[in-house]
């Protein structure tokens, strides 16, 4: 896979766990940060990190940012940086911009100056959480867009033994079966003849709504 190259803006907790994961996957990363502790922390972690003010255009171009392939707004609370700065990795050309917003209408600000995806951490992060803790028996979750996600879940007690075909909850709810892991295993649902056991950990596609019903149902015992 082509590497792609990353300027992360902001080096709190946000940005610099973002700068160094991108950066332990082998990406070129180039961390900017007006305070010297926070660039310090990452000198020996990143290709190349900086003291320098996003609000300041024409430091971000000495410091080459138009030439990054993504951009990274993670200042935090300072909303006019905040809003400054992706306006000037906009103006740079910085062909795709992620940043990070404080609250709905920073959001939408945010999204009128051009940015590629804006993120609300706290709230995301908080939804992905609340999932988790109202069904137990789902792992973890991805959004794929228009309402339609796929869910990582346990298998509990009452589908233990069950064909995966001859399983009527998932047809009830019109959820697709992708596959399974049981220990360091995958197993294809493709035939419908996976007998399912408990515990292994499923792999299933469908509706968000329907996805809902289906784990409660589950979680109901039913």
């Amino acid at each position: 896979m082509k590497t792609r190259s990353f300027a992360v803006i902001g080096l709190g907790t946000f940005g610099s766990t973002v700068a160094s994961e991108l950066a332990r996957f082998g990406n070129p990363v180039l961390g900017i940060d007006t305070d010297e502790r926070n660039v310090s922390r990452l000198a020996d972690t990143l290709s190349e990190a900086i003291i320098a003010d996003g609000r300041d255009e024409a430091a971000l171009r000495e410091a080459g940012v138009g030439n990054y392939d993504v951009a990274i707004v993670a200042i935090g609370e300072d909303l006019e940086a905040n809003i400054l700065c992706t306006m000037n990795v906009k103006l740079l050309g910085v062909k795709t911009i992620w940043a990070k917003a404080l609250s709905r209408t920073h959001h939408r600000i945010l999204s009128k100056l051009g940015a590629d995806r804006v993120i609300l951490p706290e709230q995301e992060i908080g939804q992905h959480i609340a999932q988790m803790l109202h069904n137990p028996l789902v792992r973890d979750y991805v959004s794929l867009g228009n309402g339609y996600h796929v869910v990582d879940l346990r298998v509990p007690p009452q589908l233990d033994g069950k064909p995966i075909g001859d399983a009527a909850i998932f047809k009830k709810y019109e959820l697709r079966p992708l596959g399974a892991m049981r220990d360091s295993q995958f197993l294809s649902c493709e035939s419908g003849d996976l007998e399912l056991r408990e515990g292994d950990k499923l792999l299933v596609l469908g509706r968000r709504t329907d996805l809902r019903s289906f784990g409660d149902d589950l979680r109901g015992g039913s």
